[in-house]
């Protein structure tokens, strides 16, 4: 186990965007609510912790939130209205350090080892905080406290909503050790059921198994996994966001089949997310475009280049490229996305991508 040197919180808001739209909308509050469009292509973005009880989540389709939830309200994204109530909050977070790290729009990582309030205690700092956004807000958020940002980030998960829950460095090894492996952060659906074929369950297991049997299964996350096995995460809480990848995707209003239409679309995707690029200040060389036909098959192609994508002519042209590998003509597309990637890693502004619901 490491030496706990350091005091880390990790702040998550509460059902974030559906809670501001119910605080927004007191004649929702307390109902079933989704931030998303009803149409037969629209996709949850958002549910609200009383539409979550019938089964409704994130990434479901319209279709099937309606089904689990007939009277289920619909709430189209205010996006603008999220963005101001997240600088809000990250204003209370600089109240008392300025090594914040925020994840996304609605969480973030905050090392308060030394503090602007000369408080000892993280524990109390993480009440204060949370008292405050409730104030300023009318929201709530949950906070997870311990030695390091993994047991940080998971601790803010266990008590939800409005929950506060402290890993300290004597109760780790036992919480690590009773963990699903699946409640790991960094631990998706796919890896999860690797590391289940391996027989590895939960946090016990994962510390049974060496460094090499890691690094030969899970590649270059074995190390990764072997040290959070152990209560270990070093990892510095970072002021300084950098993305790692910036896109955009548009899910069809109806299905397309005509080639010009493809090429119009893709061009309005690309304009966007060079767009995002230049607010964000940052360049890659590598173009990822994602297809998901009628069908709900996914497919993706990708390109690494030797020159950064600083233009949407030049992203198009990689584009279509891309495309020409796609058997465009035969089947419907639902879908087209673009993403670049391997970024030049510029310092840029924290970045959250638009909701994207159907067009």
């Amino acid at each position: 186990m490491q030496n706990p040197v350091r005091k880390i919180i990790h702040i998550d808001m509460d059902a974030f965007f559906a809670s501001v739209e119910q605080r927004d909308h007191p004649e929702w509050r307390g109902k079933p609510l989704v931030v998303g469009y009803p149409g037969p292509r629209g996709v949850v973005s958002a549910a609200s912790y009383e539409a979550r009880k019938y089964g409704i989540h994130s990434a479901m389709s319209s279709k099937m939130a309606l089904k689990l939830c007939p009277h289920v309200i619909f709430a189209g994204s205010g996006f603008s209205r999220y963005k101001e109530v997240s600088k809000q909050i990250r204003a209370i977070f600089h109240e008392y350090t300025d090594l914040v790290e925020p994840l996304s729009i609605d969480e973030a990582f905050l090392d308060v080892t030394e503090n602007k309030i000369n408080l000892n205690s993280a524990t109390l700092i993480a009440k204060q905080i949370k008292s405050k956004i409730k104030e300023q807000t009318e929201l709530t958020a949950s906070a997870g406290v311990s030695y390091n940002k993994f047991l940080a980030k998971i601790a803010s998960d266990y008590d939800k909503p409005d929950g506060l829950y402290v890993i300290t460095p004597e109760k780790a090894e036992k919480f690590i050790e009773e963990l699903p492996i699946e409640k790991f952060f960094g631990v998706g659906k796919v890896t999860a059921k690797r590391m289940n074929e391996l027989g590895i369950k939960n946090g016990f297991d994962l510390k049974q198994k060496s460094l090499e049997f890691l690094c030969k299964h899970m590649g270059k996350n074995g190390e990764f996994f072997y040290a959070i096995a152990r209560g270990i995460d070093n990892r510095e809480v970072n002021p300084v966001y950098i993305p790692k990848s910036i896109g955009a995707e548009r899910t069809f209003e109806t299905d397309i089949f005509n080639m010009k239409e493809i090429t119009e679309r893709t061009k309005e995707i690309a304009q966007m997310v060079m767009d995002r690029c230049k607010k964000a200040n940052t360049y890659g060389t590598n173009v990822t475009l994602k297809i998901k036909y009628a069908d709900f098959k996914q497919i993706t192609r990708s390109k690494s280049l030797h020159y950064k994508v600083r233009d949407t002519e030049t992203l198009m042209e990689v584009a279509e490229e891309l495309s020409e590998q796609v058997n465009f003509p035969y089947q419907a597309v639902r879908l087209i996305g673009l993403t670049v990637s391997n970024l030049d890693n510029q310092p840029g502004e924290a970045y959250q991508l638009d909701i994207e619901f159907v067009s």
